[in-house]
């Protein structure tokens, strides 16, 4: 009976703390560059956007198709980055409970 007092409350002590991260993930930001850094996107790390930064040598009527791909680029960079964050987030709430490899929070 110890066993499953102690679980449930490890259950409880990782509902909070997810609760928390949830909450930091908000506020954590990411920013994706392309082009050498001539574009820059910002998102959170739960992967909503915050901002685009353009430099101002892009904006040519005729390299339209340039700029759109470099945000598309820029978005992915930062995108990749805000998964890496939660990872890493989701590894330090996790660490030390039993879960079956490959199990990933939040269901």
């Amino acid at each position: 009976m110890k066993d499953i007092m102690g679980l449930m409350k490890k259950a409880q002590e990782m509902q909070s703390r997810m609760q928390d991260m949830q909450a930091e993930l908000e506020r954590t930001e990411v920013e994706g560059l392309s082009g050498g850094g001539l574009v820059r996107v910002t998102l959170t790390a739960k992967g909503a956007m915050k901002g685009v930064a353009i430099d101002a040598s892009l904006l040519k009527a005729d390299e339209k198709e340039i700029v759109e791909d470099l945000i598309l680029a820029a978005h992915e960079d930062a995108r990749k980055k805000a998964e890496r964050a939660m990872e890493e987030k989701m590894k330090s709430i996790t660490d030390g409970l039993p879960l079956p490899p490959g199990m990933k929070l939040p269901f």
